[in-house]
């Protein structure tokens, strides 16, 4: 029995919610989203709730109703709150910038690096070391911030590089730590 997938969803006022045969919308004041729905679930309005129901009992589909009955929560959440990811930037002449959309990083290469802003996305800088990455998808959120730290990925032995704010990197001692 799926716990999280027979939770109903309630749905704020100032949100919709239109079912489509196999795809359900949300609208709401931050913005809108799409998603596609396995065909062996199905999706129930009832009012200001939202009931997500399996078509039967097999290992797959009550994977598939947690999950789905989770993407259309973390929907309706989105488009009424957004998401945000912080990463910290740490090192010597490490910094961002941001020119228009994109971000500017200066990461110890012998180059800038540009990151292009996806549809979407929006970064916010609000020193050189922080980057705020917001947006209404949580997965694209998650996904962008994960490329932008893919660019300089945290070293163990001086510290350096783009993290995400909670993030705690484990120190390893140099060759004279024995």
């Amino acid at each position: 029995m799926s716990r999280i997938g027979n939770k109903p969803i309630t749905i704020p006022s100032d949100v919709t919610v239109k079912i489509e045969e196999h795809k359900v919308t949300v609208t709401g004041p931050k913005g809108t989203l799409e998603k596609e729905v396995h065909p062996n679930i199905s999706l129930e309005m009832d009012g200001n709730t939202l009931n997500v129901v399996r078509k039967d009992d097999e290992p797959k589909n009550k994977s598939l109703h947690g999950l789905t009955r989770t993407l259309i929560n973390n929907m309706i959440i989105g488009v009424t709150q957004a998401y945000s990811k912080e990463l910290q930037i740490n090192g010597v002449g490490y910094r961002v910038t941001k020119q228009g959309n994109d971000l500017n990083l200066t990461l110890g290469y012998s180059h800038p690096v540009i990151f292009k802003a996806p549809e979407g996305i929006s970064f916010d800088v609000p020193n050189a070391n922080t980057i705020i990455v917001k947006g209404i998808d949580k997965e694209l959120v998650g996904q962008t911030a994960a490329e932008v730290r893919k660019q300089r990925l945290p070293e163990v032995y001086r510290g350096k590089g783009i993290k995400y704010a909670d993030e705690v990197i484990r120190r390893k001692e140099g060759k004279t730590g024995k």
